[in-house]
């Protein structure tokens, strides 16, 4: 930012550079550019813009850094390109790159600049003229709404921030756009006064006058605010703050986690499901969760998502592998594919840490000879949610001209390894999930929707599972909400049935591999790994990856994916650097230099 609030508190503001999609008319417009206060504020329309425009500030999670994703960041994926993103900042902590201003700095100007547009709608809407088309009753009502949707807006912006920064000064009122200081605003809250009095209080007051479910899930309004966005993301946050890195400062218990679970699941659980179509396959059904929308794909399970238009080839490219004319992207890490258990719901390795990963001993796990698991064929007979989310060698993918059997090959100088290709995967695998195949038919000419999914109902019951566990230990409730997680996926096992899942320690273990497998690319990972206090050794762990090479000589096109002709090696594609610090990001310098606020510790 050139000025403190300067930016903070511009006129006018911008939100995204994507614009945002609809069924019907509530959200086909532009960014509100720069209307004076005059015009913003002169009749109800024009107010109506200026706060619709707010939903482009919701950001999409794919290629959001640089071309890369948050969650390459993490140990579940290493993005491909070598000259920016997560790969020049965050994997080699440099916190202050600029490969990774899109997460570390801009976030606190784009944050700060929705909290001010929504302070400019509560304290002024009063200014505006009634609708003449709308009875006053009606006018009301929407007032009530529109100030309601803005407090929700305020305190999700405030939480992106306190995820990212800690607490940091809250804002209510519209600051002067000359100001160069946000004095009085330099004393930071506590994580209580932050989260708790201030966020939660937020959204409770908010929710009795959002749109309800029926009005605000019908296609002209698909996307909007809602009752159930404000009681789901109340649902995640009081799990982090139930969380041991928040739970001494916050006053929240696992108990509250549990019941806050709970009680959406009660109010508005019939609204919602897990999205799964009879005669499909597990893994077909968890990609489409987040891939359909729900209004052209009938799917309940979204909560609260960013609603954007479709996309072709160009969208996905970046993050498709080398022989379908990808970019690479973002490639999924053999950390990850070990965290997948088999198919009939057996753990494949022995023993599992806090992070939810499994021990590695000179980088590799103990195999659980029960489970069948072999690293000769690591990837047979696996969660379906395994191959919906990472492409490996072997596997059917798209529409490619340079391997007619369009199989994944990523033997060294093969398709999708070629020589000389410096984008090819480094971790052996490319990504699957968030990859729309209509896109990949004929030529690469189809469209699809790609929305980002922040709150899905299959986070509610794993808020409730997790919450549950800590505060009562393990219990039918438990594991029947694991179960229809991992059933809906097509794991044929019940948790209930594993007699190494019957203690505390060891199901908290595992719902922590659960939570990782099941939100994978969808920005949980960073988040989940600090709140459990557990940041360091996740994210300062070796990247794993696989080498792929050919037994034998043999060279016609079936003879590379027969099990036996190839081989299967583990490596370190990445050494990974992450200490205590970096559980906050720092704050900007310019702000700090500006505003005298105290950085956060290390920085």
């Amino acid at each position: 930012m050139k000025k403190t609030i300067q930016n903070i508190a511009a006129v006018v503001l911008l939100g995204s550079t994507m614009s945002l999609a609809s069924c019907g008319d509530f959200l086909e417009k532009q960014p509100s550019n720069e209307l004076t206060e005059d015009k913003t504020y002169g009749n109800w329309s024009m107010f109506e813009y200026f706060h619709n425009d707010t939903y482009n500030f919701l950001r999409h999670g794919a290629l959001r850094i640089g071309n890369s994703w948050l969650d390459s960041a993490t140990d579940l994926a290493e993005t491909s390109y070598s000259n920016g993103g997560t790969r020049t900042s965050f994997n080699i902590g440099n916190y202050y790159a600029g490969g990774g201003a899109d997460e570390l700095t801009s976030t606190w100007e784009s944050r700060y600049r929705g909290i001010r547009k929504c302070n400019r709608v509560i304290t002024g809407i009063d200014r505006v003229p009634f609708d003449i088309t709308k009875t006053e009753e009606e006018n009301l009502a929407l007032r009530r709404t529109m100030v309601a949707e803005a407090r929700a807006f305020r305190a999700y912006f405030y939480w992106e921030m306190f995820l990212r920064y800690g607490p940091i000064p809250i804002i209510k009122e519209v600051l002067d756009p000359e100001e160069d200081m946000i004095t009085p605003y330099t004393k930071r809250p506590t994580v209580k006064e932050y989260v708790v009095d201030f966020i939660l209080n937020e959204l409770k007051e908010a929710e009795p006058d959002m749109l309800p479910y029926e009005e605000a899930f019908v296609s002209t309004k698909s996307g909007r605010l809602s009752q159930p966005m404000a009681r789901a993301l109340a649902s995640r946050i009081k799990l982090y703050m139930a969380s041991p890195r928040y739970a001494a400062q916050s006053g929240i218990t696992w108990q509250d986690a549990a019941d806050a679970a709970k009680s959406f699941i009660e109010d508005y659980g019939a609204n919602f499901a897990l999205y799964q179509e009879d005669n499909i396959p597990g893994g077909t059904n968890y990609r489409n969760a987040v891939l359909r929308t729900h209004y052209t794909g009938n799917n309940h399970e979204v909560i609260f998502f960013r609603n954007d238009v479709t996309i072709g080839w160009g969208g996905i490219s970046l993050d498709s592998p080398v022989g379908e004319g990808g970019s690479g992207g973002n490639c999924p890490s053999q950390n990850l594919v070990d965290m997948y258990d088999m198919a009939d719901g057996s753990s494949p390795f022995a023993q599992y840490d806090l992070t939810g990963a499994p021990v590695y001993v000179n980088g590799t796990p103990t195999v659980n000879p029960a489970s069948g698991y072999n690293d000769e064929a690591m990837w047979s007979n696996r969660d379906p949610r395994l191959e919906a989310t990472v492409l490996h060698h072997g596997f059917a993918w798209g529409n490619s001209t340079v391997r007619p059997d369009n199989r994944i090959n990523v033997i060294y100088g093969m398709a999708d390894n070629p020589a000389g290709n410096a984008n090819s995967t480094p971790t052996g695998y490319y990504m699957a999930k968030y990859i729309p195949a209509e896109i990949l038919s004929g030529t690469h000419a189809g469209s699809a929707y790609r929305l980002w999914t922040i709150i899905r109902y299959a986070e509610i019951l794993l808020n409730y599972a997790e919450a549950l566990n800590e505060a009562q230990g393990p219990s039918a409730t438990v594991f029947d909400l694991l179960d229809q997680i991992r059933h809906r996926a097509g794991i044929t096992g019940n948790v209930a049935d594993r007699a190494d899942l019957q203690d505390q320690d060891a199901l908290r273990r595992f719902i922590r591999k659960e939570r990782t497998v099941e939100f994978a690319f969808e920005e949980h990972r960073p988040w989940d790994v600090r709140r459990w206090n557990v940041a360091v050794e996740a994210l300062s762990r070796p990247i794993y990856g696989v080498t792929v090479t050919r037994v034998g000589n043999a060279t016609d096109a079936d003879y590379d994916f027969v099990p036996g002709n190839y081989k299967i090696t583990r490596k370190v594609a990445q050494a990974r650097v992450f200490d205590e610090k970096m559980y906050l990001y720092p704050i900007p310098e310019e702000e700090v230099w500006k505003t005298g606020l105290e950085n956060n510790p290390g920085w």
